[in-house]
């Protein structure tokens, strides 16, 4: 599923004042958040000025730790696959692991 329709599905409220920092799989967001940053895309009439890619780089280099967090969150496979278990202990699991993945950075840094 495309990351927006989830998004919506979710009915995920957010505060006004909140600033989002997104992948372009959240193209069209924009419309109903104000406070987006999406990188912006190449075209083949008119291709990216050299502003746009400082833009976009910085907005990669914020966006990176979030996005090694998913990655090993996916070895897990609980984010890759669909939850077949009992939805009650998906919060129970999903912090198990996220404990699993904080002990090991931690364990990595000292």
């Amino acid at each position: 599923m495309h990351d927006l329709k989830l998004f919506e599905k979710s009915r995920v409220r957010l505060s006004k004042e909140i600033e989002i920092k997104a992948d372009s799989g959240y193209q069209g967001m924009q419309k109903k958040h104000e406070k987006v940053l999406i990188p912006k895309k190449n075209s083949k009439l008119q291709k990216l000025t050299k502003e746009d890619k400082r833009a976009n780089r910085a907005l990669s280099k914020k966006r990176i730790k979030v996005e090694n967090v998913i990655r090993r969150l996916k070895i897990f496979r609980i984010l890759a696959e669909r939850y077949r278990h009992r939805r009650k202990r998906l919060g129970l699991r999903f912090n198990l692991l996220s404990g699993i993945y904080n002990f090991e950075r931690q364990a990595k840094n000292t």
